[in-house]
């Protein structure tokens, strides 16, 4: 089963350096790998010194990236609104196309961004062509609604489902009184239902993203004064919704400091001190320390050198 491996924290600790650098280093073990960027604001590309493009792009032997466009959360809501729509116009309520458009092009459709990763997540979650895939994940607030959103739609799917139904029974009871019990034999039902593949397609994911033997869902956080308390609400909030977060990510932690240089040994220090509150925090945990590189290094030497920096448990989703 293709194994999925998420990175998870505030903006600014260096998620998508570790996510590309987990896909460089399980490439180069020759594991199929694709690495997805969920975050509105993709750096991903940049990571690895490219143009950005849509869709699956190669970048290495074994290793493509995609960064997600919410266009396919639009277009996932879109065909809820549309199959909506048509069972209000068959209940003889009106309902103008340019009504349905005007949805859709006064902007991004809020959600959809999210809405775009959980799609994307759904596809490789029933079968995939790769053997790893890890995730950019954005920022807290948009991780948090992307991992609720399975059941949020779960839910609304459930409602509009209803009302859908509420609306067909009404006009089967109508127009069988008029054309008699044949129609019903006679009207056509859309096979390919929406609705439903919407649901299962939710119901997969929130599946994928609470079962432990295919997820390592990663915290990462700097070894800074509010790291302790950041990290300890994110991971809360991960055991809450059922997410396995076995891992938390320590990240450009400063090592052998110049000894000539004061301020350097004072910032090791610092370091030291809040990794040890996080050990005493989260003694349960599995904590690893990504020293820090070079700020001198072009984006991908960055990349490189992180992967190179990962020790063996941490290239494996197990």
């Amino acid at each position: 089963m293709t194994q999925f491996v998420c990175y998870g924290g505030k903006g600014g600790v260096g998620k998508t350096t570790l996510a590309a650098a987990t896909g460089v280093a399980a490439a180069d073990r020759d594991a199929t790998t694709l690495v997805i960027s969920t975050d509105p604001a993709h750096s991903l590309a940049d990571a690895f010194g490219i143009e950005p493009a849509s869709g699956q792009v190669a970048v290495d032997e074994n290793l493509w990236i995609e960064e997600l466009s919410p266009e396919a959360g639009q277009a996932a809501y879109r065909a809820i609104v549309d199959s909506l729509a048509a069972e209000l116009r068959s209940a003889g309520i009106r309902l103008d196309d340019e009504a349905v458009e005007r949805l859709f092009t006064a902007g991004v459709v809020p959600g959809s961004d999210e809405l775009a990763a959980i799609e994307a997540l759904a596809a490789h979650s029933q079968g995939s062509e790769f053997d790893r895939i890890v995730v950019d994940t954005a920022p807290t607030g948009h991780t948090l609604r992307l991992l609720e959103l399975p059941a949020v739609l779960q839910e609304t799917v459930a409602a509009a489902d209803s009302l859908r139904g509420q609306l067909r029974r009404t006009v089967d009871t109508a127009r069988s009184a008029v054309f008699g019990p044949a129609y019903l034999f006679g009207r056509r039902r859309n096979e390919d239902d929406e609705f439903a593949a919407m649901a299962g397609r939710m119901e997969h994911v929130r599946d994928l993203l609470t079962d432990p033997e295919r997820v390592d869902f990663r915290v990462v956080c700097l070894p800074e004064s509010m790291a302790v308390a950041e990290t300890t609400r994110l991971v809360d909030q991960l055991t809450e919704a059922g997410i396995p977060a076995d891992t938390i990510v320590i990240n450009r932690v400063l090592t052998d400091a110049d000894p000539d240089c004061q301020r350097c040994r004072a910032t090791e220090r610092a370091h030291r001190e809040q990794i040890e509150q996080l050990e005493a925090q989260f003694p349960d945990r599995r904590l690893v320390e990504i020293p820090a590189v070079a700020s001198d290094l072009t984006a991908r030497e960055t990349v490189d050198r992180v992967a190179d920096y990962l020790p063996d448990p941490l290239l494996s989703a197990e």
